[in-house]
């Protein structure tokens, strides 16, 4: 399982970056497999709903086993499909980029991440560089090692 100071750098490089780039405030969840919650953060100014947002993405991605950018994808290509695994969910699932599966360096699950805050594309974008700031892999390195994973629907 990802441990808290592993969890805690990819939260502090993912806010690093979003100060860098000047984004709206950001709120990051990591959590184990089975969507247990190891660490929450949100920054001053951050809306409402943030952790509701951010759980969704990261437990879209535990439970379709890919990032919630390619869940956003099945939604849109299977309506009736995802409308049926969100009403299955309790609607826990949400279906927009920003979740991101969190892989060791063997490729084996260790958790999730969910960012929320800017557009689905940057809050995709953070996730990735957060998990590779904690020397932890995405699903496309753990793809480049020829580990089995979902990079596309």
């Amino acid at each position: 399982m990802i441990t808290l100071e592993q969890a805690e750098n990819i939260i502090n490089a993912i806010f690093k970056r979003g100060r860098e780039l000047n984004l709206r405030p950001l709120s990051v969840v990591v959590v184990e497999p089975g969507a247990k919650v190891k660490l929450f953060k949100k920054e001053d100014g951050s809306s409402e709903l943030r952790f509701e947002m951010a759980m969704g993405k990261a437990y879209a991605s535990l439970a379709m086993g890919r990032s919630s950018s390619l869940v956003r994808v099945r939604a849109e290509q299977r309506p009736m499909f995802m409308d049926f695994l969100m009403r299955a969910s309790d609607g826990q699932i949400f279906p927009e980029g920003g979740g991101m599966l969190i892989r060791g360096a063997d490729g084996a699950l260790m958790g999730a991440v969910g960012v929320t805050g800017d557009t689905q594309e940057m809050d995709e974008e953070l996730a990735a560089q957060g998990i590779r700031a904690a020397g932890l892999l995405t699903d496309d390195d753990a793809a480049a090692l020829g580990v089995e994973v979902r990079i596309e629907n």
